[in-house]
């Protein structure tokens, strides 16, 4: 494994930053590790390759509520999973928009889209085609992977030859994904942390992936438990509605039970752990 910084120098925006990056070790068990990184100000790529690549890229965007960014659950965990497939895996650790950047909530939308460029780039000078590149985003991390794949506008200057590529993903895999941030669905943590206490409507909507314009957007593949009680379901309904009407194709697998934020480590011996199958057989029948 090895890391890859966003930026050449520091991170966009940065002047009224006084947050002190941490990362911190939840797990008590010395089997796993559940890590989580606050206050992030020099956002990287961890890589994790495969023994047999397949020539596919994969950048994964974990979740944390924008409050923090896990590393382990939705990140390296998820990674060996696919990188064993053949995946050749990037897990995103982004600065997070309550941390005072000049760019405010589309700050981590910034670290998303450099990435996705940065492994493009790096696909091409390993022999990848920089065109087979998925996103794999979880939870708040679904939302910001889902701001990826929906808006085209890009969130800061050309820096480098690496922004020359395209920064919408290939496929685009969102597990129980925080869609809306209107009420009575949203995840409220989400939404405080990306937009304040108290959001005006426009804000509301500008950043609520069922209200955008999905047009042209990749193929996308989404996954919810029904009694996730954190992210209601209703989000990957409201948005699998929103990629019909745009003619975006769409596969949704719902399970009964699994709550919210399993990954990998925490949905074994259930029906919900075929996910990483599911979306590699989906994957498959699109030559990824």
């Amino acid at each position: 494994m090895d890391d890859i910084h966003l930026w050449p120098g520091a991170a966009p925006g940065g002047d009224g930053v006084t947050v002190t990056p941490e990362v911190v070790e939840r797990s008590t068990d010395p089997a796993f590790h559940d890590r989580i990184a606050k206050h992030t100000r020099d956002p990287l790529l961890t890589v994790v390759r495969p023994v047999q690549p397949n020539g596919v890229s994969m950048l994964l965007v974990p979740g944390g509520g924008y409050r923090w960014a896990v590393v382990d659950k939705e990140g390296m965990d998820c990674a060996r999973v696919f990188a064993a497939m053949g995946y050749t895996c990037y897990v995103l650790r982004y600065r997070l928009p309550a941390d005072g950047w000049a760019a405010g909530p589309d700050a981590p939308l910034q670290d998303a889209q450099r990435a996705l460029c940065l492994v493009r780039a790096h696909a091409a000078g390993e022999g990848r085609a920089p065109d087979r590149t998925v996103v794999l985003g979880a939870s708040a991390g679904g939302h910001l992977a889902g701001l990826l794949g929906a808006r085209a506008d890009a969130t800061y200057p050309v820096i480098d030859a690496a922004d020359q590529h395209f920064h919408r993903p290939d496929a685009l895999i969102l597990l129980y994904p925080v869609a809306t941030l209107a009420d009575p669905y949203a995840h409220a943590g989400s939404r405080r942390e990306l937009l304040g206490e108290t959001p005006a409507p426009d804000q509301i909507s500008a950043y609520s992936l069922e209200q955008m314009d999905w047009t042209g957007a990749a193929p996308t593949f989404l996954l919810h438990a029904m009694d996730d009680t954190a992210v209601p379901v209703e989000n990957s309904l409201m948005l699998s509605a929103t990629l019909r009407q745009a003619a975006v194709p769409v596969e949704v697998h719902l399970f009964e039970e699994g709550g919210h934020g399993f990954g990998i480590r925490l949905i074994e011996g259930r029906p919900a752990a075929v996910w990483p199958d599911l979306v590699r057989s989906w994957l498959g029948r699109r030559g990824l």
